[in-house]
């Protein structure tokens, strides 16, 4: 399962912040049914399968295998029109990591920060950086950006 909050970014704050290198992650979906949502990604020098189920509240079902980077390209360029690029930020915060992504092309400048959780009720610490919360807000989801492109 995953459980996960999304939040826009506080421009003027990320940009003082002292960040780590990023990974440039390239993602294209071979499925956005609202039900399963299949997903083939390029994270840095590493290829992932993912199969995401239908988002109730803040909670789906995530199956993830990592796969050889070369059947991902494959995939990518025989049956995906579009993919998505951006540059993934790993921030630790108070004992959580914060994923923030940072999108290029039509996308930009869009930054989206994510925390994924143990239940939909665990508190944690939001940093200066993090703004306004687009979890329930289906179009902040990457199968939906996408579409933009």
């Amino acid at each position: 399962m995953e459980i996960e909050r999304k939040f826009l970014i506080n421009t003027a704050e990320w940009d003082l912040l002292e960040k780590p290198t990023p990974t440039p992650i390239a993602q294209a979906y071979l499925s956005t049914d609202k039900v399963c949502t299949i997903r083939v990604r390029i994270k840095g020098e590493k290829g992932y399968f993912t199969v995401k189920g239908e988002t109730k509240g803040i909670t789906r079902s995530e199956y993830e295998y990592e796969i050889p980077v070369e059947e991902a390209k494959k995939m990518m360029s025989e049956f995906c029109t579009k993919v998505l690029s951006k540059d993934r930020y790993c921030i630790e915060v108070d004992g959580h990591t914060w994923e923030v992504d940072v999108f290029h092309g039509v996308l930009a400048p869009l930054i989206i920060a994510e925390i994924e959780l143990d239940s939909e009720d665990e508190k944690f610490v939001i940093p200066n950086w993090v703004g306004k919360e687009v979890s329930d807000d289906a179009n902040y989801y990457n199968s939906v950006l996408i579409e933009s492109l």
